[in-house]
């Protein structure tokens, strides 16, 4: 039950720990997350009359132990484990989180979280060192959700305001100009690149080399993402759709795997999808799901550790099933 898997931690936990899980079938246990998917929903491109997938929710229903709240589950929290702190709590709310690899040209990693603010105030993006679970530095952007980030090219992508029409858009920063201002004093503003990105869905965004994903969140049923390939100077040209699960969040894509973070609501536990990369339906029998905290947000690896994102912190949230203010991650080595 315990196979290396050369990069996701996720992906491991899915495709090596879960084998025998069925990948359709009746959902397991009560939480929406699970819930039954409708059979088609406009816009997902799903075949008729998927199964629910079924997820992995075996868990002891006590505390866990290294986050408040009831356990996900056995899954996660076997391989899991309280990460640096989430920036920015309890006052802005969290939402997405990139990968930036030797982000000082000094080969060191940064972790970037995308988080929006109160009443109308400018979004932040912080920069996290996980190796000594320090921010190193936040700045200020335009108001907006900031519900995705993504590194891709050379540029900083994060989900922008909707447009007059209403349609999501995307905003470039210039990564040589977010360091800069990251490493300065204080909370810099930074501006865009040109104008926004009008696209279909900027709920979550992920980059993979070249290529940008961003994909639209729905709580009634599955919906799709886009691939845009980059150019040089950041524009970006549509590809191909793909399916994703209901109330999807986050997506860390591995070399070959897209591993989604889902989350309903602020009283149930959150899934994790481990889906085969390039898949464009998810009902396949390679699929695999399990339990995570609520609440979950933005996912990324980085160092050879995943890392998950969670918006429970915010003075929004003291409610919720999980109150949740640190990453989370899982060392690969530890698969």
């Amino acid at each position: 039950m315990r196979v290396l898997v050369r990069k996701s931690v996720v992906a491991a936990a899915c495709g090596a720990l879960l084998v025998g899980v069925p990948a359709t079938g009746a959902a397991a246990g009560g939480d929406a997350g699970a819930a039954a998917i409708p059979a088609a929903v406009a816009g997902a491109g799903a075949a008729a009359g998927p199964a629910a997938i079924a997820c992995d929710d075996d868990s002891s229903g006590q505390d866990a132990s290294f986050y408040s709240g009831p356990s996900a589950g056995y899954t996660y929290d076997e391989k899991f484990s309280a990460g640096p702190k989430i920036p920015g709590l309890p006052d802005h709310t969290p939402q997405g989180l990139a990968a930036w690899n030797d982000w000082d040209g000094a080969g060191n990693g940064l972790l970037l979280v995308s988080a929006y603010g109160k009443d109308g105030s400018n979004a932040k993006i912080y920069g996290v060192d996980p190796s000594s679970g320090k921010t190193v530095g936040d700045v200020e952007i335009a108001e907006t959700h900031a519900s995705g980030i993504a590194i891709a090219r050379g540029w900083a992508f994060v989900t922008g305001r909707n447009n007059a029409e209403g349609h999501y858009t995307i905003r470039k920063y210039k990564l040589s100009e977010l360091a800069d201002a990251l490493k300065a004093e204080g909370s810099p503003y930074v501006k865009q690149t040109g104008q926004a990105r009008e696209v279909y869905g900027a709920s979550f965004l992920s980059g993979d080399g070249n290529t940008l994903y961003a994909g639209k969140y729905s709580r009634d049923g599955r919906e799709k993402m886009y691939a845009y390939s980059v150019a040089a100077d950041g524009g970006l040209t549509t590809g191909k759709s793909f399916e994703i699960p209901k109330g999807t969040q986050g997506l860390m894509v591995t070399g070959d795997k897209f591993v989604y973070s889902t989350s309903l609501s602020r009283d149930v536990r959150s899934n994790l999808y481990v889906i085969d990369k390039g898949a464009t339906d998810i009902d396949i029998p390679s699929t695999r799901c399990f339990r995570s905290p609520s609440m979950s947000e933005g996912i990324d690896d980085l160092g050879g550790n995943a890392y998950v994102l969670y918006e429970s912190g915010s003075y929004q949230y003291p409610d919720a099933r999980n109150v949740i203010d640190e990453l989370h991650k899982a060392p690969v080595a530890g698969l």
